[in-house]
């Protein structure tokens, strides 16, 4: 086996599944961005979910926004529901783990919030059910999936926005969700303070 060749393969790999995307994709991050901005202006927050790889995600994009992007500026208001363990484990336990997204979005969430639900499949059970909270709570979704967008893209409003990665392998769909992520970042910054 050669395991340069294969590292090769996985890299233009990469950057080939980026470049299919981005003419799909460009539109709806702009949509996002847009949500996000709008709503960060009205004093609002940008909830953020997802399980295993897409929660890291969700830490990834709050702190972001939380502490910085590429420039100077002050904090957005930015959390990730996957960070408290107390929290989650008392949901999983008490209630059901599939609640444990849902619960916090109905006590968190208010009108002018969005909700960045990351599901690689579009199928996580726990994330389904944190959109309708979020639409209970009258929020807008804006939903990062890939694999056609399973189960979720079959609850979201015309008001949500729909970021789905068009391929089926779940590492090509997270490597385009951290662009899309660092995309999102620098767009809210650009609107928010003007282009360098």
């Amino acid at each position: 086996m050669d395991l340069a060749e294969r590292i090769r393969q996985q890299f233009n790999d990469s950057a080939q599944t980026k470049l299919d995307a981005v003419d799909v994709l460009a539109a709806p991050i702009a949509q996002a961005i847009e949500a996000m901005v709008k709503c960060l202006l009205s004093n609002g927050k940008i909830l953020a979910c997802g399980n295993g790889g897409s929660a890291a995600d969700a830490q990834h994009f709050s702190a972001e926004l939380l502490n910085r992007f590429e420039r100077e500026r002050p904090g957005l208001a930015a959390i990730a529901l996957t960070t408290d363990t107390s929290t989650l484990t008392s949901i999983a336990n008490d209630y059901d783990y599939n609640q444990v997204f849902s619960k916090q979005v109905l006590a968190l969430g208010q009108p002018n919030d969005v909700l960045l639900a990351i599901s690689t499949s579009g199928n996580s059970p726990n994330v389904v059910a944190a959109i309708h909270a979020a639409h209970d709570r009258d929020m807008r979704v804006v939903a990062l999936t890939g694999k056609g967008g399973g189960e979720m893209a079959k609850w979201l409003t015309p008001n949500d926005v729909h970021i789905c990665v068009p391929h089926q392998r779940t590492a090509r769909i997270q490597e385009v969700h951290l662009l899309t992520l660092h995309c999102l970042c620098d767009g809210i910054d650009c609107l928010l303070l003007g282009t360098e």
